[in-house]
């Protein structure tokens, strides 16, 4: 199911190859026709060096040509289906998928083992999660997508004791917490598709969204989700490929060739490239994928 280990593998491939039958999602679509007009905040990250868009004549960011630096390695569970890693207090947070294998788990980042895990019901299919803080007398909550079931599942990130659930249409991929603030767009999330819709922390309702474009086209395939200071950074299905998307504009302005991480003796009973935790406290970022028996700390540098 995982592309050749540094492939970049057209986007149409991953119909057939990167999720169970059936799992094709809505890779390369704009969405449905009742998705809100994109949420606009002020200032939109360009870059000091721009080129013109020729059919607008208008400024665009340069897109930034990114490549990953190993800093160091940890043991992972080859079993997790990963589809969501999360890093909060220095505390890690795993989701995994597959019908009858899904879970939540916090796990000890050195060893690889989890040290505490709630399974799912076989009926659903584990998927995104992050982590929604402390806010005006809420608690701290993880919030975990599932594929096709439109049930967002709520858990006590100290105990993981469910703590209630929301309900949404569609199916769910990624998700990411980009902050309370008025112009932000708290929730956000994916589906497989280019476009990134927006919700609110505390209710999941959609409060908007934003289309995500690389060279001024769609770019479909969005999967797991980070977000950091007004960008999400998202896995590509079924790429080795990581892009940093602009909040305020769904443009892209950086791509991360993250091919090769796993040595060759490693890399047949992995699958994809899937997980993106950043740690705050030194802005590296942890990187694994499904099945993977390694999960990787590395820097994003210029190549």
């Amino acid at each position: 199911m995982r592309p050749a280990a540094g492939g970049v593998v057209l986007l149409a491939a991953c119909l057939a190859v990167c999720r169970p039958a059936g799992e094709a999602g809505t890779a390369g679509a704009a969405g449905p026709a009742e998705r809100p007009a994109a949420q606009q905040r002020p200032g939109d990250g360009t870059d000091t060096e721009s080129t013109a868009d020729g059919r607008s004549g208008e400024a665009t960011p340069r897109v930034r040509d990114l490549a990953v630096r190993v800093v160091a390695s940890y043991p992972h569970d080859p079993s997790s289906y990963t589809q969501g890693l999360e890093l909060a207090g220095g505390t890690l947070y795993e989701s995994a998928g597959q019908y009858g294998e899904s879970s939540v788990r916090r796990v000890d980042l050195d060893s690889g083992e989890a040290v505490a895990r709630r399974d799912l019901p076989p009926d659903l299919f584990g998927e995104g999660m992050t982590l929604v803080p402390a806010s005006g007398g809420r608690p701290a909550r993880l919030v975990q997508l599932t594929w096709r079931e439109g049930r967002a599942l709520l858990w006590d990130p100290a105990t993981l004791e469910p703590a209630g659930e929301h309900a949404y249409d569609g199916e769910g991929w990624g998700l990411c917490f980009d902050g309370y603030t008025p112009d932000g767009p708290g929730l956000v999330m994916s589906d497989g598709s280019s476009y990134l819709t927006f919700r609110d922390p505390a209710t999941f309702a959609v409060t908007g969204g934003v289309p995500v474009t690389l060279g001024g086209a769609p770019l479909g395939g969005l999967n797991e989700l980070e977000c950091v200071g007004g960008s999400a950074w998202a896995n590509v299905l079924p790429t080795d490929r990581i892009v940093e998307v602009d909040l305020a504009t769904g443009r892209v302005l950086a791509t991360v060739d993250a091919s090769g991480l796993l040595a060759a003796g490693e890399a047949p009973g992995a699958e994809v490239l899937n997980g993106i935790a950043h740690d705050p406290a030194d802005g590296t970022f942890l990187l694994t994928g499904k099945r993977w028996p390694r999960l990787f700390r590395v820097e994003l540098v210029e190549r």
